[in-house]
């Protein structure tokens, strides 16, 4: 089931598959019921949003090899408002940095898994969501890490 959501960063697509939020994407899909748990995520997308949710609280499966789960573990554990480098990650999991980059941009859950909170060492790096980088730092100055960004 897939259901959108708007949003300040436009149309949100969030899908569930076997009682877990498998994706959220800007690219259309079929879109069919809402479901309680697409309920549950339209609510705390919306709380989010609104500025009165500063953690998510969904069950999630990330599709994906051991290191793509691993890697949106470590940007899942980034809190709020805070941000932590590629480097910094890959530090923590042994890897090349240019690995922890392709991982966070194939994120099949983005901004519940916050892989906009993650930055190049010296750059924003990108962002695969609609709007590219522009969404990114929509994102971060709403969590109010956007004081580094200007």
């Amino acid at each position: 089931m897939t259901i959108r959501v708007e949003s300040p960063v436009g149309p949100l697509f969030v899908s569930e598959a076997d009682g877990a939020i498998t994706r959220v994407s800007w690219q259309a899909g079929k879109v069919g019921e809402e479901t309680p748990l697409l309920a549950r995520a339209r609510a705390q997308l919306a709380e989010y949003f609104d500025g009165k949710r500063q953690a998510f609280n969904l069950p999630l499966r990330v599709s994906g090899s051991a290191f793509q789960q691993e890697v949106c573990a470590a940007m899942s554990a980034i809190p709020f408002g805070e941000t932590r480098t590629y480097g910094e990650i890959a530090r923590g999991l042994g890897v090349p940095a240019q690995a922890v980059g392709q991982a966070c941009g194939a994120n099949p859950v983005p901004v519940v898994i916050p892989c906009h909170r993650v930055l190049g060492a010296t750059s924003l790096g990108g962002y695969s969501g609609e709007g590219g980088v522009e969404t990114k730092v929509w994102l971060l100055r709403h969590e109010g890490a956007g004081g580094l960004l200007i």
